[in-house]
């Protein structure tokens, strides 16, 4: 029986703060460089994001940063935790790398981090990931999200080619969280307050509410899982749009924290492709 190769560690990525901006009174960006970002490269997805790796509370690891020795030597519980966030621009002539996080005071663990963390800190991460960029031969394009989605959907609304048709739906809990966000010839972001409504539930009554321009679209949906489980539902089966047409994901579920989301993501997105596959038209 010919041995299972073993797995390679991916490259960690090292950077340092620069400086951190507040955008609005729940979105922090911080913006990473330094030399050791030289050989990075993002920009083909408007969708890119990075995993943070944030070391387990008390634990120091050895220098060079190795995460092969760590998994070797250190319990399991003391190995860095990882946390996946969108890549709101990278800026290659400065070498800067602009992560926005959202922070609703010390809920989370990347969100608190952001709201504290100084220039100069080390900051290591794995990536780039991504695989969405809006396509100039689409019809038309849709992009729906919470604060969430709102860097990729800002990443994704900067990058559509002239004279493109865009409807776009961003929720967040009220004007102060609004942002300066459009396409090049203008198109701007449909802004949704939730208020005190369930999380999502604007998004879906807006995209239901939307009079579907004709032809192709190509569509970005992402956020919180339960509003994305309708709003997907919604698209492939009663406007039948083809499943490679459609970047869709939940960033983050209710009552679940970032670890148990990630353990069972993959299971749940499974089961809803099952129960809402499109029927042959």
């Amino acid at each position: 029986m010919a041995e299972r190769p073993s797995r390679k560690t991916p490259k960690i990525n090292e950077a340092q703060v620069v400086r951190t901006e507040r955008i609005t009174p729940h979105m922090m960006r911080v913006v990473l460089g330094g030399a050791s970002l030289a050989g990075f490269s993002a920009g083909e997805h408007t969708d890119h994001y990075i995993k943070l790796l944030f070391p387990a509370q008390g634990v120091s690891y050895p220098e060079p940063f190795d995460m092969e020795r760590i998994r070797a030597e250190f319990p399991r519980e003391q190995w860095p935790s990882t946390r996946a966030y969108t890549v709101r621009g990278w800026d290659a002539e400065a070498g800067e790398l602009s992560v926005d996080f959202v922070v609703h005071g010390d809920e989370g663990l990347a969100g608190p981090w952001a709201a504290r963390v100084k220039p100069g800190e080390t900051v290591r991460f794995l990536g780039p990931g991504g695989g969405y960029a809006p396509d100039p031969a689409a019809d038309w394009h849709l992009l729906a999200g919470d604060e969430s989605a709102l860097p990729a959907i800002a990443a994704a609304m900067e990058r559509m080619p002239a004279g493109a048709v865009v409807r776009a739906f961003v929720e967040v809990s009220g004007p102060e969280e609004e942002q300066k966000i459009s396409t090049p010839d203008g198109t701007a972001v449909t802004w949704l307050h939730r208020g005190e409504a369930p999380v999502g539930s604007a998004l879906v009554d807006a995209v239901k509410g939307l009079d579907f321009p004709a032809g192709d679209v190509h569509a970005f949906v992402h956020g919180e899982a339960g509003f994305v489980k309708e709003l997907r539902a919604l698209l492939r089966v009663s406007h039948h749009v083809p499943r490679e047409r459609l970047s869709i994901s939940g960033y983050w579920r209710l009552g679940q924290d970032d670890d148990a989301w990630r353990a069972a993501k993959r299971e749940w997105n499974e089961q809803v492709e099952r129960e809402q596959e499109a029927p042959a038209a």
